[in-house]
């Protein structure tokens, strides 16, 4: 699927009450860390940590952090045992993030303030990741993002847990419904909020539905994510890779991945 929508997604409207996205987000994370959705880059993420040297892992957009614990748990059985990650948004949900923190023994560290992923502050380092929320950018926002890590030559990686395909829509528009009302009960931390928005006051599943085919839609494909990394990085101080790694399910996970070159590189 070439084509790319961008239209609204409800978690993204300033308005939108922060209980029913939060419920959405728990929803995700679940989702995306009980099906190991990016367990398909963690290779593609060591070779751009071994290309940077870090051992930190910046998060920005985190979300409620869906994935993320994978990811680390992978990468320090990978010969990164100090690996650390922060997790960054500028709508931050503590109250998920601290649930991770407590599960990895503070592997997982969290800012309770806004981080703005356009203008990253530079006191905080570490090679930058976006999981599953780089297609809520409008191309202008999305070259930014790219543009601020050039600018501060930080690593970065942006993974969307989906391949583009016209059969994940109508997965999310199918199947989705079904399994969000199948474990809800089950999500952790526990919230009673979250049991009214699904099944007494149904936003929470009717709304996830929307957004997950919305968020299909609206997927850069590689082509355009390696057209804003260009234009991001207009003198070529960086390398770039682009593609789609395979899941173990048959679905696939698009990937850019950009790290400065050595002076070498450049003068070459």
């Amino acid at each position: 699927m070439k084509l790319r929508l961008q239209l609204f997604e409800f978690e993204d409207l300033p308005w939108f009450p922060r209980v029913v996205r939060a419920g959405m987000m728990d929803y995700l994370r679940f989702m995306i860390s009980g099906l190991k959705i990016y367990q398909p880059i963690v290779p593609i993420l060591r070779e751009a940590l071994r290309h940077t040297s870090q051992t930190e892992l910046l998060e920005l957009c985190a979300g409620a952090g869906g994935g993320t614990e994978g990811v680390w748990r992978a990468l320090q059985a990978q010969d990164l045992p100090q690996l650390h990650v922060t997790l960054t948004d500028l709508y931050p949900q503590p109250a998920a993030w601290q649930h991770l923190h407590e599960r990895t023994s503070g592997g997982l560290a969290f800012l309770p303030t806004p981080v703005d992923a356009t203008r990253v502050p530079a006191t905080l380092p570490g090679f930058r990741v976006v999981f599953s929320a780089f297609h809520h950018f409008p191309p202008a926002v999305a070259e930014a993002i790219l543009a601020d890590a050039v600018r501060q030559r930080a690593g970065i990686g942006v993974f969307e847990g989906a391949g583009k395909h016209w059969h994940e829509v109508a997965l999310a528009a199918l199947v989705m419904p079904v399994a969000l009302l199948c474990i809800t009960p089950f999500i952790r931390p526990f919230r009673w909020s979250r049991l009214l928005f699904t099944y007494l006051v149904p936003l929470i599943p009717v709304c996830t539905i929307w957004d997950g085919v919305v968020s299909i839609l609206r997927l850069y494909p590689p082509n355009q994510l390696l057209a804003l990394a260009h234009r991001a990085d207009p003198s070529g101080a960086f390398e770039w890779r682009v593609g789609k790694a395979r899941h173990w399910s048959g679905s696939q996970v698009l990937y850019l991945t950009g790290w400065p070159k050595s002076q070498l590189q450049i003068e070459k």
